[in-house]
């Protein structure tokens, strides 16, 4: 062990005489383990609530969409689909008709969103959030004379229906008649009830056969409101779609997950630079402590390293020496705020302690996901304060005078 090393944790242990650099030295270590766990807390929260809402988004919402002209619907989604499919990167193309309605069942009304998906397994299985009531099966719309249709959790509750009970439909644009536009009217079997999460859609999506959308919506057989696509890279969503529309021209018009969910995603990573910043600040003060507990134990230590000095210890060696008792101070609060940090981070997740309101936040709880990253970033910059910290009091115990330090010893 080199000396400067040796002399700076012997000056950090406790001596009966020197209790209040010792106090001073422990409230060092504390604010810098606040500082860091708060840090790692406050990212992994920004983390969580940006991977959550990933998810969610992406387990009922496509990655690209094409549509006609101006966002209008694609009157040839068969042909334009193949093309689609040769198109790098594109791993699955599902057609899909949007509507909206208002749904009636015992007694009660709520406006919903109708989305008619193709019925395929394979598609349904790669595009459908989990079922918690009823089964995919004769999603096709056959042997049955009343179309099936998948509600959200929060839409059934609100319905008070479950899996094989009716509901009936009707649509807010109707057909012209001799009596003016009248509302088309549909009668469908609750297949499935599934939950994605997402309050926005559990309350308002119910998912239908392709087939009956088109035919609810008044659409022809070979039209589709869009095509919506998955891609094996996620964050590829705006060249893909540039690519689409130099491919394409005017003819088509797209959209990706990123743009429609901008605001969200954009508030989120201010707000982790914000916390960022603002916890920093954190570190900082407690940074401070260690500048007061490194000038305490110079005054306190002043005789020691005139004595040091004079057997030949040079300033480089006190400046070292002083340094080394602040990056200790740093490094041991460094670690502690990891562990408090990524412990308090693990426990929030798993057992799920603060509780949200659905309806405001769209999830029901607050979800904390650890970055190693983000620790590695935190921990680096909680050193790099604290060794900054050490800087001013070592060059001020470098600069003391051992003749005036032991004149009057």
């Amino acid at each position: 062990m080199k000396l400067e090393l040796f002399v700076a944790l012997r000056y950090l242990k406790a001596r009966r005489k020197q209790a209040v650099v010792s106090v001073v030295t422990a409230i060092s270590i504390l604010g810098v383990t606040a500082g860091v766990a708060a840090l790692i807390i406050a990212l992994s929260l920004n983390a969580g609530f940006q991977s959550e809402y990933e998810d969610k988004i992406l387990s009922v919402t496509s990655h690209v969409n094409v549509m006609g002209p101006g966002g209008r619907s694609v009157d040839d989604y068969q042909g334009l689909s193949s093309r689609l499919g040769a198109i790098e990167g594109v791993s699955s193309i599902s057609p899909v008709v949007y509507g909206q309605a208002l749904l009636q069942s015992n007694g009660r009304e709520e406006p919903a969103v109708l989305k008619g998906i193709d019925p395929d397994p394979e598609n349904l299985s790669r595009t459908l959030p989990e079922l918690v009531e009823g089964s995919l099966e004769n999603f096709d719309s056959g042997g049955d004379r009343f179309p099936p249709v998948m509600l959200g959790r929060e839409l059934a509750d609100a319905l008070v229906v479950s899996a094989g009970e009716n509901i009936r439909a009707i649509g807010l644009e109707g057909a012209l008649s001799p009596l003016g536009r009248m509302p088309r009217i549909q009668t469908f079997r609750v297949s499935a009830i599934f939950e994605s999460g997402l309050w926005e859609y559990d309350s308002t999506w119910a998912l239908i056969p392709l087939s009956s959308a088109q035919k609810f919506s008044g659409l022809d057989d070979s039209q589709a409101s869009n095509i919506e696509l998955l891609i094996t890279d996620i964050y590829a969503a705006p060249d893909i779609a540039r690519q689409i529309r130099d491919q394409f021209g005017p003819v088509v018009s797209t959209s990706t997950w990123i743009e429609l969910n901008r605001p969200l995603f954009s508030a989120l990573k201010l707000e982790k630079l914000a916390m960022f910043l603002a916890i920093s600040l954190i570190v900082f003060v407690a940074s401070l402590n260690i500048v007061s507990t490194l000038i305490l134990m110079v005054m306190e230590k002043g005789r020691d390293i005139a004595v040091m000095s004079a057997m030949g210890g040079d300033r480089k060696f006190t400046t070292r020496l002083f340094m080394l008792q602040g990056l200790i101070i740093g490094i041991t609060g460094t670690v502690l705020g990891d562990i408090l940090g990524i412990a308090s981070s693990w426990y929030l997740n798993a057992f799920k302690v603060i509780r949200l309101d659905p309806q405001v936040y769209s999830i029901p709880y607050v979800p904390f996901h650890l970055s190693l990253v983000d620790v590695a970033a935190v921990s680096m910059v909680a050193v790099l304060i604290s060794l900054a910290a050490t800087v001013y009091p070592s060059w001020a115990a470098a600069r003391l005078n051992p003749v005036e330090a032991l004149r009057y010893e």
